[in-house]
């Protein structure tokens, strides 16, 4: 439990949420709350959370963030985090995806899950495929409202993980799955190779990503659900996305995903 004041955790969840709203990126939370502090910052997260539920929003699932070494080093941060995906971020079958939405986007490449069951109790790696439907080619669409991306640990914590937007892609059940561990992964911009990892590069192992993110979220009092989309985490290093951009990435065993982007037109970012 946070013992930071309430009107501290407001401020700090205002000044994100303008940032949101207005399409221009904010100073960085952790003024108000230490750069270390995770209880505020998920305090924070969940009350922006929770005036877009009262919106209408719904959720539709979870991300793991942070999970990659390479993205840790990029963002210098040490550990993983997580955050909630609403309906309106999937943009799956959708024609391109409108860069407006975004401030300033990074794209990154992962492994996807549909879940087929609750998970209410402590489960670990070997348990975690009991758990999923289907596994998916993904492209997670990262977003800061901290400009620059000048972000530490609290700052994308309470920002939802630094979500943006998501675009699946090639799935299969997952009794057709392949070794997770083992999947190679290259993302190309426009035909060039711009990032590439493999499943290990998820916490070791994206089995290990779902079950430390359904651990932590049953901890947090949310536990994760039937039907639920899960994002495990980038397999390689982040990159900018460029306006009016295509991206794919080819996922050994699991098949591709493609994201084009609109060109930006009303706000540069």
């Amino acid at each position: 439990m946070t013992t930071v004041e309430p009107q501290t955790i407001e401020a700090a969840a205002a000044r994100l949420a303008t940032a949101a709203a207005t399409g221009i990126p904010c100073a960085p939370i952790r003024d108000l709350i230490a750069p270390d502090d995770l209880a505020s910052a998920y305090a924070i997260q969940q009350r922006n959370l929770a005036a877009l539920l009262a919106g209408g929003r719904t959720v539709i699932g979870r991300k793991i963030g942070l999970t990659s070494p390479a993205v840790q080093r990029q963002l210098g941060v040490e550990q993983p985090d997580f955050g909630v995906l609403l309906d309106d971020f999937d943009c799956t079958g959708d024609p391109a995806v409108d860069i407006d939405r975004l401030l300033q986007p990074r794209i990154e490449a992962e492994i996807g899950f549909t879940l087929a069951a609750d998970i209410t109790g402590p489960i670990t790696a070997a348990d975690a495929p009991g758990y999923v439907r289907t596994v998916h080619a993904a492209l997670e669409i990262v977003d800061s409202r901290v400009a620059n991306w000048d972000i530490e640990f609290a700052d994308t914590v309470a920002d939802n993980a630094s979500s943006g937007l998501y675009v699946l892609g090639d799935s299969l059940p997952i009794a057709d799955a392949p070794d997770l561990e083992q999947v190679t992964m290259v993302l190309t911009a426009g035909g060039e190779q711009i990032s590439a990892g493999r499943g290990t590069d998820c916490l070791g192992s994206p089995w290990a990503a779902l079950a430390w993110l359904a651990n932590t979220a049953r901890e947090f009092g949310s536990p994760l659900r039937a039907g639920e989309i899960v994002l495990s985490g980038a397999l390689g290093p982040l990159a900018p996305v460029q306006p009016g951009g295509t991206y794919t990435a080819e996922l050994t065993g699991i098949g591709s995903v493609t994201a084009i982007f609109t060109s930006r037109e009303s706000r540069t970012a």
